[in-house]
């Protein structure tokens, strides 16, 4: 059962996360903003601190209990995402992933076991979400402009001709040689959408390992919340409203354990002869996604909630909370493009909104 085919009633103001706090877009009630700064107050009696860093083109963030080892903890987090983004990254020269783009059409290349785990991972998603989350999105590379001084669409025969190098079904995996191929020149794997999400999972059952069970990890528009805060409480993540200012938050997530990832459209937009034009494109098709403005997905594992919060704002409000629903431990929140808001009946406990978001 749908918990809110129809909008919820809204009755006070402010938080959210999908866009919420995701990408520490604000984790607030979470982490200080100033590294290894504590972050306490009188509930919580053990303090945290947060540190930040640079990889996967975005900010990082390690909260964890203040302790001798959360440097040397957080370090690691740190350099786990950095080794991902080498063997991951579909645009730096030399990565495994590349070597498999530049031989497309002409035979593939053997790749390390996680990237291969997490290219077959990306497949199965495909096939969950019907092809709105591809891997091979990245034949699209290019295709919009976003920085341009004066962006403007790109000729619609031209995105529908990429469009047709986009198809995950065509990805060819072998497990027994660790290769990956693709049969046509001019296909690419892209793991943006779900690379984070990965690096993520690999952080948290990292920490686990060293005894660490309280801890948040951020990185970009995806948070991990692992165990609950000193004082008992679970990690409040806020959802950014996605036509307010990157701290305004219309809705508060509360999460223990799970990972919470919100995709919107925008984060690189432009607005040309009146209609707005967003990064999150259809790989079906090559435009932008239309009829949402922004996808939280909360789930247990970290790789899925950043794949579905991307197919979902391509698969829109009824396919993509329909799936959702039937996907045991998942859960999903959503602003349609007219501002109203849709959750998963299992976010009824979890979830407060604090304001509408702006029209």
């Amino acid at each position: 059962m749908r918990g809110a085919r129809t909008p919820p009633a809204f009755h006070s103001t402010s938080p959210a996360v999908l866009i919420v706090l995701l990408s520490c877009i604000a984790l607030t009630a979470c982490t200080g903003r100033a590294p290894e700064r504590p972050a306490s107050s009188e509930s919580a009696p053990a303090p945290m601190i947060t540190r930040f860093a640079e990889a996967m083109t975005t900010t990082i963030e390690v909260t964890l209990p203040a302790s001798q080892s959360a440097r040397a903890y957080s370090d690691s987090v740190f350099g786990l995402f950095r080794a991902i983004e080498t063997r991951m990254s579909e645009w730096r020269p030399g990565s495994p992933l590349t070597a498999v783009n530049e031989a497309a059409g002409k035979g593939g290349a053997p790749v390390p076991l996680d990237l291969l785990a997490v290219v077959e991972k990306g497949a199965e998603i495909g096939h969950m979400t019907g092809g709105a989350f591809d891997i091979s999105w990245a034949a699209l590379w290019g295709l919009w402009d976003f920085k341009a001084e004066t962006p403007v669409p790109p000729p619609i025969a031209e995105r529908r001709a990429r469009a047709k190098l986009v198809d995950y079904t065509k990805v060819s995996i072998d497990r027994e040689r660790s290769f990956v191929s693709l049969p046509e020149a001019g296909m690419k794997i892209g793991l943006g959408g779900i690379a984070k999400g990965h690096a993520l999972g690999e952080a948290a059952a990292y920490l686990r390992s060293r005894g660490v069970e309280t801890f948040l990890l951020s990185a970009g528009g995806q948070v991990y919340a692992g165990g609950r805060k000193g004082d008992g409480s679970r990690w409040s993540i806020g959802v950014r409203d996605p036509r307010g200012t990157p701290d305004d938050f219309f809705a508060i997530i509360d999460v223990e354990d799970r990972s919470l990832s919100t995709s919107g459209d925008y984060e690189s937009f432009f607005v040309h002869d009146g209609i707005r034009y967003h990064h999150i494109l259809d790989p079906r098709t090559g435009d932008p996604a239309r009829g949402l403005r922004s996808a939280t997905v909360l789930a247990d594992d970290a790789t899925l909630a950043d794949a579905l919060s991307t197919a979902l704002l391509v698969m829109g409000l009824d396919a993509g909370l329909d799936l959702v629903e039937r996907l045991p431990g998942i859960e999903a929140l959503v602003v349609d493009d007219s501002a109203r808001v849709y959750s998963t009946s299992g976010l009824a406990d979890a979830m407060r909104i604090v304001h509408k978001p702006a029209p």
